[in-house]
């Protein structure tokens, strides 16, 4: 029987179908979010809070107003509201993690949002604790005379403004980091859902629906809007960067994602040959087109072995294998992306050669221990590798002739015997930083290794 609960006499055969859509609408927003990122603890903590969003509709209005609940019972409905603002909070920090706060004081943002969920373990107790005071002063309080002058009304009220403030604060705050567009859009569109997902407890009942709908319907234009450019930023990067760092970033934040740490890694390095002349007799749009085609090719390599592109230069690229994400074997993907690169470049520089122009690839692979971290300023970062091996790849790749890929004899040691067949002793080569000659090999192709 609807209305049954004596708590809201007022409410007595009103009809709560729009409620029952609105907790419906806010579970499938939860569980669209889940499902789009289940492995990344930022959505699971934003579904978290959409989900409890809808299950406090649910429990507080279509349960709690339509069926005779003990008020001792109603009491604990208040931790569905506490668990959603500790959720959407929790949501709140971890988007400022992946965001580099350059000179700015993160403190204050971080403390903000922490006290905003001491309060919401309050608002949960005091729930628990005075739940009839909860259901007759605060819940559609705005709708009852004099609440406003009841300090029932104003202990129940002062947690939840006081995690809502918090959490607009650290939001606003969060501007001052200039993220891009897509992160902008999706942070305001949370500053701007938090107001009514919170004024849709003390509205008067009738209204409440309208009013966390249309909080939820804010968050959700600016959500797509944010995956919509994220997805089409992504397509695109995903071709040069490894797709494992945006989920290391997504999981863990950007401070521990490119915190200064020192790898053991393989780098490979590699530029065509005769391009400088090339780029000078072509017309530019010819010469970029060349350089989109053969960046695609190397992008789809790298990709392909879960390695980073650190750096375009021209026609030179340099590849990290085993950063920022440690990898076991560096030595041997390293070897395979640089073969994998010759493969998938040869069509490109075939195509784009032209008589007394022909373009070629040389290649360069070194192993060992580096330096990989950010520098920069607040408005522009970049990930970066520092160490002797970098500069042994690129001194290699510049003594690579064309089609060759000149490896360090480290590199091929730690492949292990089964690679040596495919490669070809060159003598030691006296590299600048280097005590002693560098043991060194070219890696045959494998038409070349079959016909040997």
């Amino acid at each position: 029987m609807i209305g049954a609960n004596p708590l809201y006499p007022q409410y007595i055969g009103m009809d709560l179908t729009q409620y029952v859509l609105v907790s419906l609408v806010a579970l499938g927003m939860a569980l669209a979010f889940i499902v789009a990122d289940r492995d990344s603890p930022t959505s699971r903590a934003l579904a978290l809070g959409l989900a409890f969003i809808g299950i406090s509709t649910d429990l507080n209005i279509v349960v709690g107003v339509q069926w005779p609940v003990p008020v001792w019972v109603s009491g604990w409905f208040g931790i569905t509201e506490a668990i959603a603002t500790y959720a959407i909070l929790e949501w709140i920090l971890r988007v400022r993690r992946t965001l580099p706060a350059g000179d700015l004081n993160t403190k204050t943002g971080d403390v903000a949002l922490r006290l905003g969920q001491a309060a919401a373990v309050f608002y949960a107790v005091i729930s628990v604790t005075l739940p009839e005071l909860r259901a007759t002063e605060f819940l559609g309080g705005l709708g009852k005379d004099g609440a406003l002058h009841r300090p029932g009304f104003w202990l129940f009220v002062t947690p939840i403004l006081l995690g809502s403030t918090c959490a607009v604060g650290a939001l606003l705050l969060l501007l001052n980091r200039r993220p891009d567009r897509a992160e902008r859009v999706r942070v305001i569109a949370m500053i701007g859902a938090i107001p009514m997902l919170a004024g849709s407890l003390i509205v008067p009942l009738q209204y409440s629906a309208v009013v966390v709908i249309v909080g939820l319907i804010f968050f959700l234009v600016g959500a797509v809007e944010y995956h919509v450019l994220q997805g089409q930023r992504g397509a695109f990067m995903a071709r040069f960067l490894s797709p494992q760092v945006a989920r290391l970033v997504a999981d863990r934040g950007l401070q521990h994602a490119m915190q200064v740490n020192s790898l053991e890694i393989t780098v490979v390095c590699c530029d065509l040959r005769g391009f400088t002349p090339y780029a000078q007799a072509q017309p530019s749009e010819r010469v970029l087109q060349v350089l989109r085609n053969y960046y695609d090719a190397v992008g789809t390599a790298v990709a392909e072995f879960g390695a980073t592109i650190k750096d375009y230069a021209g026609d030179g690229i340099l590849i990290l294998v085993g950063a920022p994400l440690a990898q076991d074997d560096h030595a041997r993907a390293g070897v395979a992306l640089a073969q994998q690169i010759r493969t998938a470049v040869r069509p490109v520089i075939r195509e784009a050669s032209l008589p007394g122009h022909p373009l070629g690839l040389g290649v360069g692979v070194a192993s060992g221990r580096v330096t990989v971290g950010i520098i920069g300023s607040s408005g522009r970062y970049e990930y970066t590798a520092v160490g002797p091996a970098v500069n042994l790849a690129s001194r290699l790749c510049e003594q690579a002739r064309d089609g060759e890929i000149l490896v360090a004899g480290d590199s091929i040691h730690q492949c292990g015997g089964e690679s040596l067949a495919s490669v070809e002793a060159r003598p030691a080569l006296a590299i600048k930083g280097y005590a002693e000659p560098v043991e060194l090999f070219n890696l045959l192709d494998a038409p070349a290794a079959d016909a040997a």
